[in-house]
Formats: structure tokens, sequence, C-alpha cells
């Protein structure tokens, strides 16, 4: 359906506008009663609704109950209040026409010249555990339809929906009236808060049909806030930003303690860093080099300081790839580690904390950038990854926490099963694995990489990789690889440097070629018949 035409010609201009009816509806009473003081000293009528106007009552300020502007009682619980052309007349007219401002006073309402409405606590209350119709009731209805009347009547009316901007309506009040350019930035926050919530709400009723057995959404909405713009994207002609989700709580919530400012790169790399050292339960740190793992590794048995121990056994892994590499640990980041790193460069270091003294010396490392991790941190349920006209998403590729469990029910196909202490480097092998860019192939000892080869086109190149990389330990390493060998010469290529285990999906029609050798040779091999691919 089209809207009304439009004549330029019939608007007036209109830039300062003078506050002397205001309308109050809010669930949020934080800052309320001093807005509603300013408002009263100011000379403004306060229209409000239920237990907002009781709250400015019972501060012994004058309002006006929406009902008596209405003429009609509240009602069903609530859910009728505000929808009413007595209300949504002084939301929409807009004054610059003198054809509203006629029938306004034909009709005997009076306009509004600003809004403060915050909306019903549904993301709270599904927060909270509550479902069915408790969530039901918390969506609202009225308070929307205001805040986006009000907002697209921005050259007459004033939308507040944050408690945030009162301080900066104080002081409008006290400069005579709103601006214009006041108005249109406080009706751009309107309409993204509106949004936010119809995603939230959208959101709830799509998990509600994924709790029912349905498929992944119908529909599909992110909401995303800028928080930076970075001084360039992967390379120096490429604009970039990062952009912070409403509900996340990932790297781009972490807190920079100090440093010089985020790079694009440097948030891509701390990322897969997170990823790779937070898969271990135990004290553990991943070293990433353009979004691959260059080293990770758990702490050694009984050490002292064990996370300064996990970043010393990984950083051995490949010292030289470790040179301006991106460091993660998912612990408390100790003096002892950060001695660890005195001399060597590194661009970022992510962890959930950081001992005091080792936030001193990190300060002689002016240009080292140190992000904690919010304490609500954990690892996403959903990935999304942009396509040309698109996106695509897929559940996370996620470890459960008692993984010894998911190895027990791994096929022993070859050699003798390993003890559970052994089992345990099995398993960090596997873990490590899926943090590296397909195909992967890793190496590790005493759960500890020694060799990562990632990122081949084909899979044997991956083994000549990581065994090159590993040098002469290789032998008596565990291989894991993250899918299954096509052909046996991958296996062949680790066997002869030593390898002593494997660890493969599976799946090939050429799997007995690779059993037969692995027999041939003596070791164990197992099929985790799970793949881990990485993109």
């Amino acid at each position: 359906m089209a809207g009304p035409t439009h004549d330029p010609s019939l608007y007036r201009e209109r830039d300062l506008v003078p506050v002397r009816r205001a309308l109050i509806s809010v669930s949020d009473k934080s800052g309320l009663l001093p807005l509603a003081q300013a408002l009263a000293a100011a000379g403004a009528e306060i229209v409000s609704t239920g237990s907002t106007a009781a709250t400015i009552r019972d501060a012994g300020l004058a309002v006006t109950d929406v009902s008596e502007v209405t003429g009609f009682p509240e009602s069903l619980d609530g859910r009728v209040k505000t929808l009413h052309p007595a209300v949504h007349a002084g939301l929409l007219a807009d004054l610059r026409l003198a054809s509203h401002e006629q029938q306004l006073a034909d009709l005997g309402i009076a306009p509004f010249e600003l809004v403060v409405v915050n909306l019903y606590p549904f993301v709270e209350t599904v927060a909270s555990g509550a479902e069915g119709d408790a969530v039901v009731e918390q969506i609202d209805i009225g308070g929307p339809a205001m805040v986006r009347a009000s907002a697209k009547n921005f050259a007459n009316v004033a939308i507040v929906v944050s408690p945030e901007s009162y301080g900066s309506i104080v002081e409008a009040l006290g400069a005579g009236g709103t601006t214009l350019s006041q108005r249109r930035e406080l009706a751009a926050r309107a309409f993204a808060h509106t949004a936010d919530y119809d995603r939230a709400v959208s959101t709830w009723f799509s998990d509600g049909m994924l709790a029912e057995g349905e498929d992944l959404p119908q529909h599909l909405t992110i909401k995303a806030e800028r928080l930076a713009t970075l001084r360039y994207g992967e390379n120096s002609h490429q604009r970039a930003a990062i952009y912070t989700r409403t509900d996340g709580h990932g790297i781009a919530q972490a807190t920079q303690l100090q440093g010089k400012e985020m790079s694009y790169n440097n948030y891509v790399d701390a990322d897969a860093a997170l990823r790779a050292a937070f898969d271990m339960v135990q004290p553990a740190v991943a070293i990433i080099k353009h979004a691959n793992p260059c080293g990770i590794a758990t702490a050694a048995p009984k050490a002292p300081d064990p996370i300064a121990s996990a970043h010393l056994r990984a950083h051995e892994c490949d010292p030289v790839s470790a040179f301006g590499g991106v460091i993660a640990a998912n612990r408390t980041v100790t003096l002892k580690m950060a001695e660890n790193l005195r001399d060597i460069f590194t661009e970022v270091i992510i962890a959930p904390d950081f001992e005091p003294d080792a936030l001193e010396l990190f300060r002689l490392k002016k240009n080292l950038r140190v992000l904690q991790l919010p304490d609500d941190w954990k690892q996403e349920r959903m990935d999304v990854r942009l396509v040309s006209g698109g996106l695509l998403l897929q559940d996370s590729d996620r470890f459960p926490d008692d993984v010894l469990s998911v190895a027990d029910n791994w096929e022993l196909v070859s050699g003798e099963r390993p003890d559970p202490a052994e089992m345990e480097h099995f398993v960090f092998a596997w873990k490590a694995c899926r943090a590296v860019k397909s195909n992967a192939i890793v190496l590790a000892k005493g759960s500890a990489t020694v060799g990562i080869g990632m990122g081949q086109v084909n899979r044997v190149d991956s083994c000549r990789l990581a065994v090159e990389r590993a040098g002469n330990r290789a032998a008596g390493s565990i291989a894991a690889s993250d899918a299954f060998f096509p052909f046996s010469d991958g296996p062949q290529v680790l066997m002869d440097a030593g390898v002593s285990a494997i660890i493969q999906p599976g799946g090939s029609v050429r799997d007995q070629e690779t059993i037969d050798l692995a027999r041939e040779r003596g070791i164990p091999m197992f099929f985790t018949h799970e793949r881990h691919f990485f993109h």
C-alpha cells in the first residue's frame, strides 16, 4: 500500500522544539525520577501509564494517566493502554504541516514533544529460564508502536529508549528544547532498539521450533553494533570495522588492557587461538599464526606453574613461526609465563585473567596487545559464515567435556589399546587436530604438538610438512588426521618418520590398505568415525 503523497513546499522548517508535553512508559525505572523532576521544573505536562505513573506520583510530581487522555481504561491485564488515536495522533502529527496542526485542534488532541519508552523485559525473561505464556506476556506491543511512531516523526518528537539518554534530554530542557539533529540521532537508536527487540522475539519462536525437532530457523536475523573502526582489513587497501552482537560472549567482548589497537587480522588470529586453547580441559596454551596453530600444548605433569609450562611446550613446537604470533591461554597468565615471553615478539595475548605482576611486566612491551576475556565467555553454539549473496549456518564443531568417554567408542583397527593415561595423549592429539586448517595432520607427544601440517591441498603433503616440522621429534609421536587417508601413502610417510600411533576418522574405500600397513608396522590405529574439517 502506498504512503501519503509528499509536497515539500508545504513543510515549515522546525529545529528547536520545546518540550511542553511528555509521554513516559518504562519497565526500567532507573533514572526515571530525576528526568521527571527536570520535566516538571521545565513546566512540561507528564502523561504516563500504570506503575510508571504511580512511581512519578509517589514522588510528589503531577502526572496525567493515559486513561484520562484516551477516555478508555487500561484493559485486558494491561495489554491495551496506549493503542488509541488520542495517543498516536499526538505522536504522529507532523506540526511542520499546517493541515496536521489544524486536524489536532479539531480533534482536541495535544501533541507530544518527548516520548520515553523502554520495552518489556523480554530478553531478561527468556534468560531467566521462563517458558510459554510467561515469555509471551513479555512481548511488548504498545511500546514498540509508540517508539516507531515517535521515531518516524523525529522532525517533531524526541524518542528516548534508554536511561543512558536521559542526561542529554535534561540538558536540552535547560537549553529550551531538543534539536533536529538530536532527535534524528535518537530516532536511529530507537529503530535499532525495536529491530533488536523483534529479533529476540523471532529467535525465541525459532528456537522453540528447534526444540520440537524442526529444522534450522526459517528466518535468521543477526544484530550487531559497530564497536570500532579498524585501521584497515586484511590488507591496507581494505576498509574494516569490528562489530559486537548484543548476545555475544566472545572475542568481540574482550577488554583490551594495553597495547596498540587491534587489527582485523589480530581479531581473526585471537579467535582461532581461543578455539584451540579452550578445547583443552587441562591448563593449555595455543600459539597462532595466520589463523593456524604453530604450537598447542597442555602443562607437563606436576609442573609448578602449569600455564607457564604449557606455553613453553607450545612454543617449542615451532619457535620460528611463533615469532609475531597470537597467544591464547585457558587459565590466568602468571608472572612466570610473562617472563617466558620477555624476549619473544608477540602480537596479542588473550586469557581469562592476568596476575598483576604479569601485567606489570607486559607494560614494558608497549606494543603488545593484552586482552582479557569477559567473565561469561563461551564458545559459540552455531557458526555463521558469509558467502556471496547469503550466509551459511551450522552447528559449531565442539567436543564434549568428557572426551575420554568419546574415545572409548573409537574403533581400534590395529595394534593394542593404550592404557588410560596414554589415551589422554591420543585425545589431546585429536583435539589439537580440530584447530588446524584442512587438510590437517598433527604430530603430538605427551600432550604437546611437535609437528603440524596444515592447509595443504592433498593429505600426503600435509603429512610431509608435519614430519618436516617435527624433525627427529616425529619418532614416537602420535599422528592425528582430521579426515580419512584416501591412500596409504600418507600413513607411509608418517610411519617412515617413526610415528608410533595414528588417529583418523576412517571411511575411505581403501581403508584396508592403511589398516594392513599399520598392522604390518605393529602400531595402534584408531578410527574415530567422525571428521573434523576446518576450512
